[in-house]
């Protein structure tokens, strides 16, 4: 069994919907897990007015059954309270595409006759229901003790000094702050440039850090091109809007050393395998390899500016200003759980596909087992093989 989601609805529509499929039976959730980060999905400096107006909360409509999954898709819906705005009323055609965004492409793509389409189906407003299935696999995750979490590495050119505390202490600090940065001092600074940036109706975009905590070895594989972990992980990243580079580990650090220097040694600490380094950010050959696996991205300025932009009016096949659509002036603190969120997917169907089973119960005893990095669970006979006859 895999785990596999779909989102559907609009920025402004009536609702946004999710299904789950693949969660084992047996999980207690309930609409308060996924509302704790729903709710920080829509805390940060520099959100728009959006998030003063929606205060998402879902609802479960299938798939849980006396607060315990069934093993059954599990459906999700958030209302869109913007909805009674727009319902009914004639809303003015959208002709001339904002720089950065999907608006042309998606007009050239489908054929449309309004710009609108794009926006609504593009507009990271979709990211609740991804947050609302992260959620989900965030509180699967920690019934094995693994834990997902994130935080602002820059935004624009201030950049944190981020310290030797553990990945729980940073995280922890972060969330005390409307920036969700670690460093006290460049908070400050942060705050302070996405003042100047509203001020001169721009915008920002920084760096986020993810990691995940107390991951077995062996999730993934090398086997397939589609079944590396590391792939996997880009991928779910990478499909959030704005998000524009990635790297596991010190990855474009590493490219700038010789082998001897970008790599993980192995050492012997009694019985077990140990690294004194993690450059490889956790994942080796697209596996897990026990250390904390590191996600760093990149998420450029959004493209909805206060200061207009140079474009095309496609109805008037001339060139012509942007016009300005409500949006943040910069989301980078918002994307920190979405960014948990689909890091938590992709770990959750990587730990479901090791350890096989429809139920938790089923689960927990085979975790218990697993392989570790060990020469109790490495045992090599050290004889000549012919290999193929």
């Amino acid at each position: 069994m895999s785990l596999r989601f779909l989102t559907a609805g609009e920025s402004h529509g009536p609702a946004l919907t999710a299904i789950l499929e693949g969660m084992p039976a047996g999980l207690p959730l309930d609409a308060s897990i996924i509302d704790i980060e729903l709710a920080r999905r829509q805390k940060g400096y520099g959100a728009g007015a959006r998030m003063k107006i929606e205060k998402d909360a879902v609802r479960f409509l299938s798939g849980i059954m006396a607060g315990e999954t069934t093993g059954a898709p599990i459906a999700m819906l958030v209302e869109n309270t913007d909805h009674k705005k727009w319902k009914g009323k004639a809303i003015d055609p959208m002709t001339a595409p904002r720089p950065g965004h999907a608006d042309l492409t998606g007009a050239v793509k489908y054929g449309y006759r309004d710009l609108r389409p794009s926006l609504e189906r593009a507009s990271a407003r979709e990211t609740t229901m991804r947050v609302a299935v992260g959620a989900a696999c965030k509180h699967f995750l920690s019934q094995f003790g693994i834990i997902v979490g994130g935080y602002v590495q820059s935004i624009g050119e201030i950049e944190a000094d981020i310290n030797e505390s553990s990945y729980e202490v940073r995280f922890k600090e972060a969330e005390k702050n409307e920036v969700r940065c670690p460093d006290p001092i460049a908070k400050d600074k942060m705050l302070e440039r996405i003042k100047r940036a509203i001020h001169e109706k721009d915008t920002l975009g920084g760096n986020i850090e993810i990691f995940a905590l107390n991951l077995p070895v062996g999730l993934g594989s090398f086997s397939q091109w589609d079944t590396r972990l590391e792939a996997k992980l880009a991928q779910a990243v990478m499909s959030v809007q704005a998000m524009k580079g990635v790297q596991i580990g010190d990855a474009f650090k590493n490219a700038h050393l010789p082998g001897t220097q970008a790599h993980d040694a192995i050492n012997l600490d009694g019985k077990n395998l140990v690294r004194p380094t993690n450059r490889a950010g956790g994942l080796e050959g697209g596996i897990t390899n026990g250390q904390p696996i590191i996600i760093r991205v990149a998420m450029k300025p959004i493209a909805t500016t206060l200061t207009p932009q140079a474009t095309v009016d496609l109805a008037k096949g001339e060139e012509s200003p942007t016009k300005y659509e409500r949006s943040d002036f910069c989301p980078v603190p918002r994307a920190v759980p979405i960014l948990e969120a689909m890091v938590a997917f992709v770990l959750a169907d990587a730990l479901i596909q090791k350890l096989g089973g429809d139920s938790l119960n089923e689960m927990r005893p085979r975790f218990e087992t697993l392989r570790q990095a060990n020469l109790s669970d490495l045992a090599m006979d050290n004889t000549p093989q012919n290999w193929w006859d």
